[in-house]
């Protein structure tokens, strides 16, 4: 059965469009002329039977249900743009798009990523993020990571390695605060935490494995997400507790130091997903066969 599609080129100027603000922007950046641009316009705005372009003073906005179209279609392009780059004839680059949570991406993922392109120059991989508040999977990718396996069956998956939680704090706190190796745990009490939305119990957990699951901070600051947390963490605003081997970076580049390192709790474990149905080229396999040495070799003991 086929698709029953708008034209296609009057999606690519209302595209244009949307996103670039006006009828007149999209013409200076397709070379088209204003009129050429407002017909392509009408034709899909009569191919879905409703208006997409208001006027407003002098120039022709879109709605917000335009906008939100327009977002739906530049993704749709990218992907199909993507899919020519992959699969053209005259390839030259080879391409592994991969989507990872936030703080997986910018704390762990990304700082190894210079071994892999010292290894596979030829590889381009393409890196995108997403909250770990989203359920789904979304999006076009060849490997995800994530802290859970969706069900279904749809992927083929294997643990990288499972978090170990433990007291973080910057260099300039500890130094203020007279931390030091032998501190006793319940010195924390007369300190800040920092504790995120995103991994609730944190505290609990570890509290829980030092003995002291009855201790309570002098003040605590939560925040949405961990990685704006761990920036707190690095400007010195308090205590937080933070994952390794996810945060070995920052621990060798001295942003954090760990004034209990032999007290942890277990945290999530995070798992690489490749799609059943996905192409599994020889520069895909390596990647994946990388990953997997990466997520071994970082895995605490």
């Amino acid at each position: 059965m086929r698709h029953k599609l708008p034209p296609l080129n009057a999606l690519r100027v209302f595209e244009v469009a949307a996103r670039a603000g006006s009828y007149s922007a999209a013409a200076r950046e397709l070379n088209l002329t204003h009129g050429a641009v407002s017909r392509h316009i009408s034709i899909l705005e009569d191919w879905l039977d409703q208006p997409l372009f208001a006027r407003d003073g002098q120039s022709m906005v879109a709605s917000s249900h335009a906008r939100a179209f327009a977002r739906e279609i530049s993704a749709a392009f990218d992907h199909i743009a993507d899919a020519a780059e992959r699969y053209g004839k005259n390839q030259r680059v080879k391409v592994i798009r991969v989507s990872a949570s936030a703080t997986m991406a910018m704390r762990w993922l990304i700082p190894r990523l210079p071994r892999f392109a010292e290894q596979y120059p030829d590889v381009d991989v393409r890196v995108s993020t997403a909250m770990s508040t989203e359920p789904a999977l979304r999006g076009s990718f060849d490997v995800a990571i994530r802290r859970h396996v969706p069900p279904g069956g749809q992927f083929q998956s294997w643990p990288l390695f499972q978090e170990r939680n433990t007291v973080i704090a910057s260099p300039w706190l500890m130094a203020q605060t007279g931390v030091s190796g032998a501190w006793e745990v319940g010195g924390l009490a007369s300190v800040t935490w920092l504790t995120s939305e995103t991994r609730p119990g944190d505290w609990e957990s570890w509290l829980e494995a030092a003995g002291e699951p009855s201790l309570r901070a002098n003040r605590m600051l939560r925040f949405d997400h961990f990685f704006v947390t761990l920036q707190a963490v690095v400007d010195g605003l308090g205590f937080g507790i933070g994952p390794f081997p996810t945060l070995d970076a920052d621990r060798e580049a001295g942003r954090v130091q760990v004034p209990f390192p032999e007290i942890g709790a277990k945290g999530s474990t995070y798992y690489a997903l490749v799609p059943l149905d996905a192409d599994k080229p020889v520069h895909m396999r390596d990647f994946i066969d990388w990953l997997r040495a990466s997520g071994e070799a970082a895995a605490p003991e």
